[in-house]
């Protein structure tokens, strides 16, 4: 299967891949997260080439993640901001962010604290489930899967 096909898996994780599934693209969706809003902007703190910013921010923006929003007229100038479906992604990221503070630090320490604004205390994010609110890990849920990615995997 070639990767640009990744899309047409019965698969969520796939699916998803095909949108966000490259460095540059959660890159900048951290930095959306941590609310840039602007091509200059995103280019200074990523280092990105125009064109692989250009490219992705585009595709965000297909998919409706991103929406462009104008904020100047001369010349021309839009914002990228989170749409619904963009917002969503929120834990995504953020389950990257607890991986990699667990797993990837260095000696100075995770480079991002969280902050529950509520509450002011710094604080690390943990599934949980929605019925009961108990925190889940790995060992905690059972998958099934559908009949298609069933009929899928015995091909």
């Amino acid at each position: 299967m070639r990767w640009r096909d990744i899309g047409e898996q019965p698969c969520s994780i796939a699916r998803t891949l095909s949108v966000i599934g490259d460095r540059w693209t959660l890159l900048v969706l951290r930095e959306a997260f941590l609310r840039t809003r602007r091509f200059e902007d995103f280019q200074a703190h990523l280092g990105a080439t125009r064109h692989v910013l250009a490219d992705r921010l585009q595709k965000l923006v297909d998919n409706g993640i991103f929406e462009r929003v104008p904020y100047q007229d001369r010349p021309p100038r839009c914002e990228y901001k989170l749409t619904e479906k963009g917002r969503d992604l929120y834990p995504v990221i953020v389950s990257l962010l607890g991986w990699g503070d667990r797993w990837m630090t260095d000696a100075d320490g995770p480079p991002v604290e969280l902050v529950h604004r509520q509450c002011g205390h710094q604080m690390v994010p943990v599934p949980a489930c929605p019925h009961c609110g108990e925190p889940v890990g790995a060992r905690d849920v059972t998958a099934r899967l559908s009949q298609a990615l069933r009929e899928q995997r015995q091909r």
